[in-house]
């Protein structure tokens, strides 16, 4: 069961649409705060200032995120690092996902992210660790190549942890892709969480 959620979680990252999508759904990414939750939905108050109702699946898969620290990671660790552009042409994490060694491989490569414009979710292999004076320098390697990313001290690093579907309260960090139905309406089988005050930084 804790593979499968950190698996669903893993594939969140993916920056793909997820397995179980039909070709006809539309994958929407919903950051925000529970509101309030029911047998069967939840409403999240979305970092836009709306209010999302999202339908949970039968069964619904929960996979937590908690605080980590960068002296965690070495060479071989798997990660995802979101990305925006930096001075000269480099590339400034706004944050670090470490996976368990289960899930190395999940989503590798380089893709655009919805974080901000201009961001890319990079899931691949630390192959390199430099302290600089700025932070810590990443090199990450995946099969269609590599990237080296700076990352300052204030970026948010986390792990994942084990989750369940009573975690789910009003007041808690989500993050969540839904499928977006012909009418509109959103529905998940996945919701991953902050634990210990940590907000997705997804």
């Amino acid at each position: 069961m804790v593979r499968r959620q950190i698996l669903a979680a893993a594939l969140m990252l993916g920056g793909t649409a997820l397995p179980a999508l039909a070709q006809s759904a539309t994958p929407t990414r919903v950051r925000g705060t529970i509101e309030a939750v029911s047998a069967d939905s939840m409403t999240v108050h979305a970092r836009s200032g709306d209010e999302v109702a999202i339908k949970l699946n039968n069964p619904v898969a929960v996979q937590a995120v908690a605080k980590a620290d960068l002296a965690t990671i070495g060479e071989h660790s798997y990660v995802g690092v979101t990305t925006r552009p930096g001075p000269n042409d480099s590339l400034i994490a706004v944050e670090v996902h470490v996976f368990p060694e289960a899930m190395r491989g999940a989503g590798e490569g380089s893709r655009p992210w919805d974080l901000a414009p201009g961001d890319l979710m990079t899931n691949g292999t630390v192959t390199g660790a430099v302290t600089k004076t700025a932070g810590r320098e990443l090199t990450v390697q995946y099969k269609e190549g590599s990237k080296t990313l700076v990352v300052p001290p204030q970026t948010p690093i986390v792990t994942f942890v084990p989750a369940q579907r009573a975690d789910l309260k009003p007041g808690v960090k989500v993050f969540v892709i839904a499928t977006e139905a012909t009418d509109g309406s959103l529905s998940t089988g996945r919701v991953l969480i902050g634990k210990g005050g940590v907000t997705p930084p997804m």
